[in-house]
């Protein structure tokens, strides 16, 4: 894994984020992937629990904060319109580092702002929260870095953070979408997940949607 990140055998690939009402596409999720040269693609659910151990997410996610960042500029100046990129911020990440005043820093050298990225957080992270993390959050708010809450319903939801964290996207997990069907529980809970959202000012992102 250490030779991974300096022999340029990452790489991002980019899921799009519709738009339900219009079909148009204005934001992506970065995904990372690891191309190794006698494995093959390595599935991130294998690496990034590695990396987190060992401390290598560190460098692993500023790497993809770049790539993201530089993407994001290269779509703006190709197409002439805003693009936002979302990025998985592990909660190691933010027990290890603040990062946000370089992040800017070098949003700034693309000629981009905070509202072009997203970070993405999981709801674990709010239940293991700590001050210095809310405060992390909190200024990325303050620089139009917006939040999103991923897999939203698959582990602690706690509620009482989404208005205290100022949280802009809840993102539906794909084990509910993708079984969607008339009197599903699975479609009963979305759509709780839609109107609380609504209720709370929040926009809503629903994963796995890969059909018409």
């Amino acid at each position: 894994m250490r030779g991974a990140l300096a022999g340029q055998q990452l790489q991002l690939h980019y899921q799009p984020i519709i738009d339900l009402a219009t079909g148009e596409i204005h934001k992506a999720e970065a995904l990372i992937r690891w191309i190794h040269p006698t494995r093959g693609m390595i599935s991130p659910a294998d690496f990034i629990p590695i990396a987190e151990d060992s401390g290598l997410i560190i460098d692993i996610g500023h790497w993809v904060f770049k790539e993201a960042a530089r993407q994001a500029k290269q779509w703006i100046d190709k197409h002439g319109q805003t693009i936002q990129i979302s990025i998985n911020k592990s909660p190691v990440q933010f027990l290890a580092t603040n990062d946000k005043s370089a992040w800017l820093t070098y949003l700034q050298e693309l000629g981009l702002s905070g509202e072009n990225i997203v970070i993405e957080i999981t709801e674990g992270l709010l239940m293991e929260t700590s001050e210095r993390t809310i405060k992390q959050l909190l200024q990325y708010r303050d620089a139009g870095i917006q939040v999103s809450m991923d897999d939203f319903g698959t582990d602690y939801s706690s509620l009482a953070y989404l208005n205290k964290l100022d949280i802009d996207y809840l993102k539906i997990d794909q084990s509910f979408t993708r079984n969607l069907a008339p009197n599903s529980s699975d479609l009963a809970l979305s759509e709780a997940i839609i109107v609380m959202a609504q209720k709370l000012g929040l926009k809503v992102i629903a994963e796995g949607i890969e059909t018409e």
